[in-house]
């Protein structure tokens, strides 16, 4: 594509009149997602279009497991044009005169009638606007999206022609639209009508949202409704042999973003990391790497590894072969058998996390720059079954968005190409991910297995409740994809995290969605046994780390905010039709839990607000005792 077109598509636009939040770049409008901004709506363009001045953000764990070689962030500049948008939607209408047209049409109009003065000062038309009428132009709120994660404008000029109210027309050959609306507010989708000027062609939306619209229309009115495979955010289409959904341009199933977390722990987290990773050298080391080809990159990493870590030692003032040591560590190829390891989504790379966080590593390395563990007396406690408390004064997650899907969500623990129509941010070629990191502080609650497995094998309702879960799951679009079994070890853990994150906004001064939880659950059938969670602050804003969370784990504090939490539980607003209900939320995977006792903000959860049930941890109303905790809230 020429330069042209490339400028007027892809547009990095001022950061003081277009600007998002670090986080919303990588959660809701991120790479692939429309933004509306109060004069136009755009798409946020893949990464290989953002400026150059990103901020390089480091997970080595992470960087191994994604393969890539840093994450960036966008910059903080006001003027440094870090995220590029592409213009998407490109169907525009005019609020006064209702003509309906895509952009290269109000581009040329543009060009006609705009003074020259005008142009050379903004030659793409930044600000859509009808000059004419001296208004602002409207986006169409309507678009067509395919599974495979392909979007373009609805078909409006094939629509007009082929549903005209007075029978199909053949497509004219000057079509000149205009959009209306109803008079009444209840006219729904017939309200909605697209006029062609030019041949009196008239039609309205009806049928237009119906699964299987376009394929119908298709087999009827013939070519011209199938997906056109276009990719904005990358400026380019591919081919596609899928029908696609016409859908509202603000829809929440339109973009599901793949955003996979870690936390950096010991020893990565440790000072002269920090100080490797912000060296000038470093960076030096890493534009070379991404200047070589994949065959070549190991040979040429081991011919310069001793230079490199001369001139990153001779920077830091640090000792040569630590330096080296580290680089060679960063840089080594995983194995056959580190695969599992560096698996982001894996058991084993939670269980480095876990052994983190329960302070089962090296003790000389347990603190550092990222990452602070305060161990407890779990005695002081007396919390019943709850095995050792952790206060993580500092951690840092890296959070980085691999890729999306649209009309069906991700998988939550599969990655990359096991997920359906899951479509990458980025090129093959590019070595980075868009990123940002959160730096807070946490409380670690790990369980007693043993007590847990105690109460499976004394209850057999908890399988059988559990199993009504499972069964939901199975006969769900995510279950037809994935073979993951939910364990009730899996769905209390879950629950009592859900609920200690309401009890503890209510005492910490943070609020719900500035709270996280992370579980670690696994089974000695897994090879590695866990039963943990972590809650941690999640917003990387003006929240940041107070320190309040990590006060309400002390033993003065916690154990009367674990009671009450577990006491919400025992009781709903909704309740009784919560507590027996066999199914409810997102494809009916909850039980009993709803937005009056269970659910969080959905960024506050790992699973997106399903798998809980408040049963399995006090207990119904038809058996009081099924609960891990009946016995002590009933005492």
């Amino acid at each position: 594509m020429s330069n042209i077109g490339r400028q007027r598509d892809i547009q990095r636009l001022n950061k003081i009149t277009h600007s998002i939040r670090s986080a919303q770049a990588i959660l809701q409008y991120g790479v692939g997602a429309m933004v509306d901004f109060p004069d136009q709506t755009l798409m946020t363009a893949a990464p290989e279009f953002w400026g150059s001045k990103v901020i390089k953000i480091h997970d080595e764990r992470l960087e191994k497991a994604l393969n890539v070689d840093y994450f960036g962030m966008p910059g903080s500049s006001n003027y440094d044009w870090g995220i590029a948008y592409a213009r998407f939607p490109e169907w525009y209408f005019c609020p006064k005169c209702r003509k309906f047209q895509p952009l290269k049409s109000w581009l040329s109009e543009y060009n006609r009638k705009a003074t020259q003065k005008r142009k050379d000062q903004d030659p793409y038309m930044k600000k859509p606007r009808c000059l004419e009428c001296k208004k602002d132009l409207v986006p169409t709120r309507i678009v067509v999206a395919c599974e495979s994660g392909h979007i373009d404008d609805f078909p409006w000029v094939k629509w007009v022609h082929d549903k005209n109210v007075g029978g199909k027309k053949q497509v004219c050959s000057n079509p000149t639209l205009t959009f209306e609306t109803g008079t009444t507010a209840s006219a729904g989708l017939e309200g909605l009508i697209v006029r062609c000027k030019n041949c009196n062609a008239r039609a309205t939306l009806a049928g237009a949202f119906d699964k299987d619209a376009m394929e119908n229309m298709e087999h009827k009115h013939g070519p011209g409704y199938g997906c056109t495979g276009k990719m904005p955010w990358k400026n380019k289409t591919v081919d596609c042999g899928e029908f696609p959904r016409a859908m509202q341009r603000g829809a929440s199933s339109l973009y599901f973003p793949k955003v996979i977390s870690s936390l950096v722990i010991p020893p990565y987290s440790e000072k002269i990391n920090n100080q490797i990773e912000k060296s000038r050298a470093f960076e030096r080391v890493l534009n070379f790497i991404a200047e070589c080809d994949e065959e070549e990159r190991e040979g040429k990493i081991a011919a310069r590894i001793d230079r490199w870590s001369e001139e990153i030692a001779r920077e830091i003032s640090a000792e040569t072969n630590i330096i080296k040591n580290i680089l060679i560590r960063r840089f080594s190829k995983p194995t056959n058998g580190e695969s599992e390891r560096i698996n982001a989504n894996g058991v084993i790379y939670r269980f480095e996390e876990f052994q983190a966080l329960s302070g089962l590593i090296s003790k000389d390395s347990i603190n550092g720059n990222d990452f602070v563990r305060e161990e407890t007396d779990i005695h002081r406690y007396g919390i019943p079954s709850v095995k050792s408390i952790s206060l993580i004064n500092k951690i840092r997650e890296v959070r980085a968005l691999t890729g999306f899907t649209r009309i069906n969500p991700p998988d939550t623990f599969e990655m990359g190409d096991k997920i359906p129509g899951f479509i990458s941010v980025k090129e093959p070629e590019t070595r980075w991910y868009p990123a940002y990191e959160v730096r807070g502080e946490g409380i670690f609650i790990e369980f007693n297995s043993s007590d847990i497995s105690n109460w499976l094998e004394n209850n057999s309702n908890v399988l059988k409740r559990s199993e009504i879960l499972n069964q939901n799951y199975r006969d769900s679009y995510q279950g037809g994809i994935s073979e993951r079994d939910i364990t009730p070890k899996y769905i209390l853990l879950h629950t009592v995290a859900h609920l200690l994150i309401r009890q503890l906004s209510y005492e910490c001064g943070y609020t719900a969605a500035s709270l996280r939880e992370r579980i670690y659950c696994s089974e000695l059938e897994d090879g590695i046994e866990m039963s943990a969670i972590l809650i941690y602050t999640a917003s990387g804003d003006s929240e940041g780390t107070l320190g309040g969370l990590v006060r309400q784990g002390y033993w003065d504090c916690f154990p009367l905010t674990f009671r009450k939490a577990i006491e919400f539980g025992e009781l709903c607003a909704n309740d009784p039709v919560c507590i027996s209900s066999q199914g409810q939320g997102r494809d009916a995977l909850n039980l009993a839990a709803c937005h009056s006792c269970g659910l969080l903000p959905e960024t506050s959860c790992e699973e997106y607000n399903v798998f809980l049930d408040r049963g399995l941890v006090v207990g119904t109303f038809e058996d009081r005792q099924l609960g891990f905790y009946s016995n002590w809230i009933n005492t």
